[in-house]
């Protein structure tokens, strides 16, 4: 067997340049006990929280690999709930930024988030449907509903009634009663996609967005609230028998309908925007309302207590009535005034962003504040403070009070270049170019600029040279930041940029069909009056003249041969000195966009849009190989120094890394959630970084790890794995119809592990029992006892029994994943299961996890469990030892919480301090506002 070849491990290293991701939402946090200063966004797979005061970066929830699309706070605060691109759910707990729980059940990104009122559970909906509803406490799924057609856009529970309300792209309004988990009723009254819902006014009125500019509202009215006086609606009376089918579904639904709501058109309020709403919100409190569409502007509503808007129909009925006095109608007429949504709700202002808004979120700061904070689509954000003062007429001025820009580009970063000395790092986008410190990940300085392209650092690491796609040659100054001189370099885009081996000057090729060839050069500088003052310059000093637009060009490191890459798909190498034509390159059957030389002028590498990467001699322009390279066009090349290893970026989101010896890739680098622009190498090859149409730079650092590439293809071969047990259909439960409800989990390769670990640990529980039942067989046979030697786990987990292990491993499965692994498991395994599980109760152990798993199984296995003879007395045994076993429980808990009350009790009586005062205070708010709802309707009535 031959020697292996072995690498060293690029890994990642850190994520920088990004400030908020496009898919994600902004949302405030409560991070030290301060409301309205901290902001989290969704950062490509992590999530970053802002201090919008600083403008610094104060806590990271690292996530893994898919990109974040949804984030909700909890209503204490605490913690923080991130739906993933493939359909998970982290909660992260906001005090130590690690994530304790996971759910999994969405098999298509998170698109909806939203807790409880008192955040015990958590409802989420995603691309692929369907809704499901969580238990943050007990950490697992309840239940999953099924009804919508499309991507459902919005979830929301109500917090008075045991209701949800989902939204979704299929133009329906579903209405979910949570104790059957039934949809009873369905709004139709859409007839384009419901991108926002929201409460407002305790509950009584719902607003809904979709694809035009009017705001939607509904009434709703409860069964309680119904009035007793009022007459029954009268009905067509029928025979029973002359009743269809169609009657008597309407009939049902209606009684359905009417035993818990009706949901009836109450108006609707005209936007200023034209296209599609994208956000609707509010405050926590439902009295401030924000509503963006795709443009800069946001709308900011109040929605009216009843003391407010009773105030004003008083105001609106003394109009009326002088009106009537002025028109000559009787005075003791009193005018009747119409109650309409825009007396309900008032709007406040409209605050204007610098760039197109994706997200926003608000917070009723108090003092008469409204803290806002948009998320735009330029990789910033933005936050304003609107003062909630209603009497003002007209709109209301808001003041921008943070904006956080400084930490990334607003556009996509096209060129990415180090310095010599592999500390710094140049990128450069359609504004701007940043200077960033390789070891700390700060941006030491930002120029503006036009739309780069290409880019450099001149030798001394001084000054910078960036390309543009005007053909402009800009020349900055690193110490104070200034733009030195602009050149028009080319008629068309500067493509390609590429210092001399001699470091004395560089030569560019353009969209104008030429290359040119530069040197570096000291003048006077004019700005300086005093005193003789020299600057850095570049003047041209060569033309050569090609047939078809150059898209790229390079030098060979001996600066014998000039390498220039054409639109007709070839590749022509001329000689540097005399510039006459030496070699050319033909097999590409689209433009090579990028090409590198190796440090010993002996390979060039290049990289297409028909997605090959082809190695080549130098010597003779013979092809050595032509490699599949990435899934879209080749973006960039580079050799690492002083070796024939090199990387490659693609549209493909992926980073590569290739053996120009053995024609072999190597590794391939994935985190990039859009497409890869360019890389660069470091000069000493330790770090690479990349940008892409994710707005993020990526830092890959060279580690000490060997990398073998049969172990490396054998990874990627279980990852391809891994991914493809997600993949599969929803998992059936025998003897159970498709309805509007399911299981809440899904198969990953968790559960399957799971499942197999719940196996072997059966088995090896069987093998003990049998080996048991011979030990004492041998022991009454010698008529004394003898040693026996228990199963070597048995003695690693502390010489421990084997139902004691089985009932270890049955803990250590996750909660929220632990139906679907039993849901698995073959039915041969649960006799066993199940006699273990009397055992387990009749001790009083584990009483609440036994129970779940009994009913569970129970509930799937039904048919074989009650059709086995063998079982009747397990499942007889069970029922006793269960119910008794539970009350017991019960009856401790009980115990508990009257001991805990009676201590509360005595702290209170003796310290004067009342626990739960915010909760007391708001009780007793709502109890005021009832009340007087209730005088309001009985002087009108």
């Amino acid at each position: 067997m031959g020697l292996t070849k072995q690498y060293l491990r690029y890994a990642a290293s850190a994520v920088f340049g990004v400030i908020a991701s496009q898919k994600s939402n902004v949302c405030f946090v409560t991070l030290r006990g301060e409301k309205g200063r901290y902001v989290a966004v969704g950062a490509c797979e992590h999530v970053f929280i802002w201090d919008t005061r600083k403008g610094e970066k104060v806590l990271i929830l690292q996530g893994q690999k898919q990109e974040v699309t949804q984030l909700c706070p909890s209503p204490d605060g605490l913690s923080l709930a991130v739906g993933y691109e493939d359909g998970a759910i982290r909660v992260f707990s906001l005090l130590s930024g690690e994530s304790g729980i996971t759910f999994n059940g969405h098999k298509a990104a998170v698109t909806a988030l939203s807790y409880d009122q008192l955040g015990g559970r958590l409802v989420s909906g995603s691309k692929d449907t369907d809704v499901i509803v969580w238990d943050v406490i007990n950490e697992s799924g309840l239940y999953r509903l099924k009804g919508h057609k499309d991507a459902v856009t919005q979830a929301l529970f109500l917090r008075e009634r045991n209701l949800l309300i989902t939204s979704g792209k299929d133009t329906l309004v579903k209405w979910w009663d949570l104790d059957t988990q039934h949809c009873f009723q369905t709004m139709v009254g859409h007839r384009t996609e419901v991108w926002g819902l929201t409460v407002l006014s305790e509950e009584t009125r719902i607003l809904t967005g979709s694809a035009d500019s009017e705001l939607r509202a509904w009434s709703l009215k409860y069964i309680t609230e119904r009035d007793d006086s009022e007459e029954p609606r009268v009905k067509k009376s029928k025979v029973p028998s002359e009743m269809t089918e169609e009657d008597e579904e309407e009939a049902a639904e209606e009684s359905v309908e009417e035993r818990i709501l009706t949901c009836q058109r109450y108006g609707s309020i005209m936007r200023e925007g034209r296209d599609r709403v994208v956000t609707l919100r509010t405050d926590r409190a439902q009295r401030f309302l924000a509503c963006h569409g795709t443009d800069s502007t946001l709308e900011l509503f109040c929605v009216l207590n009843e003391d407010e808007v009773s105030k004003k129909m008083e105001k609106k009925r003394k109009r009326a009535k002088k009106k009537l006095k002025q028109a000559g109608g009787e005075e003791q007429e009193e005018p009747e005034v119409e109650r309409t949504l825009q007396d309900e709700i008032q709007k406040l202002t409209n605050i204007k962003a610098s760039s197109k808004i994706k997200s926003c979120d608000l917070l009723c700061a108090g003092k008469g504040e409204v803290k806002v904070v948009v998320l735009l689509q330029n990789n910033s954000v933005e936050c304003f403070t609107v003062p909630a003062d209603l009497s003002q007429p007209g709109p209301i001025e808001c003041n921008k009070s943070a904006r956080l820009t400084l930490w990334g580009h607003r556009s996509d970063v096209r060129t990415l270049t180090f310095s010599s000395d592999n500390i710094a790092l140049l990128s450069a986008s359609a504004e701007s170019v940043k200077i960033w410190n390789r070891s700390t990940l700060q941006c030491i300085r930002t120029m503006s600029c036009q739309y780069a392209l290409c880019s450099l650092f001149v030798p001394g690491d001084r000054h910078v040279l960036v390309g543009t796609k005007t053909g402009a040659l800009q020349l900055y100054d690193l110490s104070s930041g200034s733009e030195l001189e602009s050149i028009d370099a080319h008629a068309g885009a500067l493509w390609s940029i590429s210092l001399s081996p001699d470091q004395r000057g560089f030569a560019t090729g353009g969209a104008d069909k030429s290359v040119k060839f530069w040197e570096f050069e000291l003048v006077g500088d004019e700005s300086v009056t005093q005193g003789s003052s020299r600057r850095l310059s570049v003047k041209q000093t060569r033309v050569l003249q090609m047939d078809e637009d150059v898209l790229c060009v390079r030098y060979s490191p001996d600066n014998r041969l000039l390498a220039v890459s054409l639109l007709d798909c070839t590749v022509k190498i001329f000689f540097t000195d005399s510039l006459k034509f030496f070699l050319s390159l033909y097999g590409h059957k689209l433009p090579v966009l990028c090409m590198d030389i190796s440090y010993d002028s002996s390979i060039i590498v290049t990289g297409s849009a028909d997605r090959n990467i082809k190695i080549w001699g130098l010597d003779f322009g013979d092809c050595h190989r032509s490699l599949f390279g990435h899934d879209d066009s080749v973006m960039f090349l580079q050799f690492v120094a002083r070796t024939h290893l090199f990387f490659s970026a693609g549209k493909d989101r992926k980073l590569k890394q290739w053996d120009a010896d053995h024609f072999q890739q190597i590794q391939t680098l994935e985190g990039h959630h859009g497409e890869v622009w360019c890389l660069a190498v470091s000069p000493n090859g330790d770090h690479v970084v990349s940008s892409s149409h994710d707005k993020s730079l990526r830092l890959w650092e060279r580690t000490r790890e060997p990398l073998i590439l049969e172990e490396e293809q054998e990874m990627q071969r279980e990852a391809e794995f891994e991914e493809s047990v997600g993949k599969g259909d929803q998992p059936v439960v025998a003897g159970e119809k498709e309805g509007e409800t399911g299981l809440a989990g899904k198969k990953t390769i968790e559960t399957v592990k799971a499942t197999e670990r719940i196996m072997e640990a059966i088995e090896l529980h069987r093998e003990e029992s049998a080996k048991l039942e011979e030990h004492r067989a041998l022991c009454r046979t010698a008529g004394k006892e003898l040693p026996r030697k228990l199963h070597p786990i048995l003695q690693a987990y502390g010489n421990i029994s084997s139902s004691e292990y089985v009932l270890d491993v049955m803990k250590k499965v996750r909660s929220s994943e632990l139906e679907e692994s039993l849901l698995v498991l073959p039915f041969s395994y649960i006799p066993d299961l199940l006699t273990l599980f009397r055992d387990y109760i009749q001790c009083s152990q584990e009483v609440e996890l036994i129970c779940r798993c009994l009913f569970f199984l129970l509930r799937i296995h039904f048919g074989q469990i009650t059709s086995n003879q063998m079982l009747l007395g397990v499942i007889e045994d069970l029922k006793n030892c269960t119910i008794s076993k539970v009350a017991e429980a019960r009856d401790v808990m009980g115990v508990n919480m009257a001991a805990l009350q009676f201590l509360k009790r005595e702290i209170e009586a003796k310290e004067e301090v009342l626990f739960f005062a915010d909760a007391t205070e708001r009780f007793e708010e709502k109890k005021r506002k009832r009340k007087k709802k209730e005088k309001l309707l009985l002087t009108v009535v």
